[in-house]
């Protein structure tokens, strides 16, 4: 079993840098030396805060007027924040808006060191609620680190399972799940 999951987190992390990397490479155009040369970067080079915003706007794109109440990158509008129905937020609105949401779930779960950087992934996507009352939370807080199952349990739309949001669990365990 620790084999297959060695496997597919090597499969995962192959795929996952090619399609990451575009992302990444935005960041690394705005870090160019005095000379403009162009360097590449790995995502594993960057803070596991940075590789967590970069995942999360893979996955959940700049959203458009239509996903209303959803602005940003997920960003749920909640009653007497600034946000109006019919307006798209520019790409720095949308990452600022991002940065300050999943730096707030971060500090809901400082005390889990660098495991907060993967729950506050989760709890970005899924809620907080959905967060602490699941098993994932609950290992971690027993010292037991082996929450592979539990981790990409968490990708269902609907009732049924959702071959993206298994991707995005993948990805993120992959990226944001230090040993």
């Amino acid at each position: 079993m620790r084999k297959i999951l060695y496997i597919i987190i090597a499969m995962m992390s192959l795929l996952t840098s090619s399609q990451v990397f575009a992302a990444t490479q935005s960041c690394a155009n705005a870090q160019q030396t005095q000379s403009h040369q162009k360097t590449k970067r790995s995502i594993m080079e960057l803070p596991l805060f940075e590789r967590a915003v970069l995942i999360i706007k893979r996955f959940e794109t700049l959203h458009k007027p239509k996903h209303w109440p959803y602005v940003g990158y997920g960003h749920q509008v909640q009653p007497g924040e600034p946000y109006r129905r019919g307006i798209q937020l520019t790409e720095a609105q949308a990452d600022a808006l991002l940065r300050k949401d999943y730096a707030k779930f971060c500090s809901l779960y400082e005390k889990y060191g660098k495991d907060k950087y993967l729950l506050a992934a989760l709890a970005y996507n899924c809620g907080p609620g959905v967060v602490n009352k699941s098993s994932v939370l609950k290992k971690l807080r027993r010292g037991d680190r082996n929450i592979f199952k539990e981790y990409t349990a968490h990708c269902r739309f609907k009732g049924k399972k959702h071959k993206q949001l298994h991707q995005r669990r993948l990805t993120e365990l992959t990226f944001l799940f230090t040993y």
